[in-house]
């Protein structure tokens, strides 16, 4: 139900973001099926990952395609102006391709939460959604936004003609934009409702309360504001590095900046998500009781910090 420049970038993120929330169930699953034959350690037998297919098969993949044959022109970011604009094969590759990128970023979380590093997890989602956003902002030429509050080619095409007030009331009342108000009732609110239901499940799971510094609503809305905000706050300030000292110098300096702010031993973006909860160490599969050894919990877990 987004652009298709950036729909990848977001089944890639909303897939990540999926693992991350059942992390604790997905250590679980693993230890549950550690010693089992490879019939129920296959992923089709995963739960969550059926889910993450199934909700970018049933819901990301349908609304992008009726958005695409209501109004390609909004849906491809005006490059095409028409139907005729659109190559067949395009939809093909786009209709398979949204449920791909939700499988492999769920994979690729799910596979930095099972060997102890929960926080690259974490940031797989702040990629994607960065990209999803930067896209949407920025684009290719500095005018994503433009693209994304032109309802109609002809919009685009007169953008500099009038303010960017008009552009935005005259797209917030057009047929485009009650559809992705309906759409996006469905998709992110189902979207939403899923992560903070397997939230929730994983902390009743033992260790949660120790691993959970704060209130249950705190927490959500700090995981919400690292997931979503700290994107977009980081693609606004991309985009504006990049209209300022230009692409070469700006997009460079960002990255230090935010690799910086993401990497760097005292960050508070380490610290917020230490608050959370969620996965940051490695849960041992191991099934067979044996002595307990130094920084070991037999049959359970083995702490390993990130």
């Amino acid at each position: 139900m987004i652009q298709i420049q950036a729909a990848l970038f977001w089944a890639y993120a909303i897939g990540a973001t999926f693992a991350l929330s059942a992390g604790r169930q997905l250590q679980v699953w693993e230890r549950i099926n550690a010693g089992e034959g490879p019939r129920t350690r296959s992923r089709a037998a995963n739960p969550y990952l059926a889910l993450t297919a199934l909700f970018a098969a049933v819901l990301l993949v349908p609304t992008g395609l009726f958005l695409l044959w209501q109004n390609p022109a909004w849906t491809t970011m005006h490059v095409a102006h028409g139907h005729d604009g659109v190559w067949a094969g395009f939809v093909l590759f786009y209709a398979g391709g949204i449920p791909v990128a939700a499988i492999i970023g769920f994979l690729v979380a799910q596979g930095f939460v099972l060997v102890g590093a929960g926080y690259w997890a974490y940031l797989q989602c702040v990629g994607g959604y960065f990209l999803l956003f930067g896209t949407l902002v920025h684009g290719w030429d500095g005018r994503g936004y433009e693209r994304f509050f032109s309802a109609e080619a002809r919009d685009f095409a007169g953008w500099r003609q009038d303010s960017v007030v008009n552009h935005v009331l005259d797209f917030l009342t057009s047929g485009t934009f009650l559809a992705l108000l309906i759409f996006g009732a469905a998709v992110i609110g189902t979207m939403i409702l899923t992560e903070i239901g397997w939230l929730m499940e994983g902390w009743s799971l033992p260790g949660a309360d120790e691993d959970r510094k704060v209130h249950r609503f705190l927490a959500i809305a700090i995981a919400a504001a690292g997931v979503y905000g700290l994107p977009f706050a980081g693609a606004l300030v991309a985009s504006v590095l990049a209209r300022l000292l230009g692409g070469w110098i700006g997009l460079p300096l960002f990255a230090v900046i935010a690799g910086f702010t993401l990497l760097s031993r005292r960050s508070p973006v380490r610290w917020l998500y230490g608050l959370v909860g969620v996965p940051h160490r490695h849960w041992r599969a191991d099934l067979d009781p044996g002595p307990e050894r130094p920084g070991h919990e037999t049959g359970v877990t083995a702490d390993r910090s990130a």
